[in-house]
């Protein structure tokens, strides 16, 4: 149990770097989109996840661990934009 909890809390951990040096480069532009907009992200993410694992390859050596941690950040928006509503533009 105790190791499952450390895999778990190593994964949020490496989910919220990136969500955080995203938010660096880019800022709130997220806040603008809308729910139906981030499941269509997450819908691509797990298109992407089906293909790679049914074709065993991939030309472009991404894997799907980054799109796991895709689908976890969109998730985190979209709870986001459930909570606060869509933006009109986005914050500072």
């Amino acid at each position: 149990m105790n190791t499952t909890i450390l895999e778990y809390d190593s994964i949020i951990k490496k989910c919220e770097d990136i969500f955080a040096n995203k938010m660096k480069d880019y800022g709130s532009a997220w806040r603008i989109l809308r729910i139906s907009s981030l499941t269509d992200q997450i819908f691509i993410k797990a298109q992407r996840i089906r293909s790679i694992e049914s074709k065993g390859m991939q030309k472009i050596d991404e894997g799907v661990f980054n799109e796991f941690i895709g689908i976890v950040n969109y998730s985190v928006i979209g709870l986001i934009q459930i909570d606060l509503g869509v933006s009109e533009q986005p914050e500072d």
